[in-house]
């Protein structure tokens, strides 16, 4: 195997990955679940940030969570979507790191998730870092140490 000159690949700022608070779709607690499945379907994620009005990370909300607490026993209770809050079902649990961590961090979430939210030392949301971005910037990494090989 060869020599991967890994140095160059880790001390790329994350921030040069992420995608802006401006540019990425989110809700807020209070929402209620038809709400954020509009904004699911509208910008066709599977899964988005859920934000306090400080814009303060406060959980992640999700398709299949949304259709999930809508399923009763016997049909579907659409009804649900006005009456329950984006709270009530979004999980806690998310992948995040603070602006300056290392890029090996942001890596290793990705392996099980699709985003990385950022935040800063105040914990305020500032974006996203997606898999797709990190994947294509190793690809587009790779190919060049390839070409520097041949030269």
């Amino acid at each position: 195997m060869q020599k991967i000159d890994e140095s160059s690949i880790l001390e790329v700022p994350i921030t040069t990955f992420m995608i802006s608070i401006d540019e990425v779709a989110h809700v807020q607690p209070d929402n209620s679940l038809e709400h954020a499945l509009l904004i699911l379907v509208k910008s066709g994620y599977t899964s988005i940030p859920v934000l306090d009005t400080q814009f303060k990370l406060q959980g992640l909300i999700s398709k299949a969570q949304i259709l999930d607490s809508i399923i009763g026993l016997e049909r579907m209770e659409p009804e649900r979507l006005q009456n329950t809050l984006v709270s009530d079902v979004m999980t806690t649990s998310i992948a995040r790191v603070k602006n300056n961590e290392k890029l090996e961090r942001v890596l290793s979430y990705s392996i099980n998730h699709p985003f990385i939210c950022v935040e800063d030392m105040e914990e305020a949301f500032l974006g996203i870092i997606t898999r797709s971005k990190l994947l294509a910037y190793l690809n587009g990494h790779f190919h060049e140490l390839k070409k520097k090989q041949r030269n």
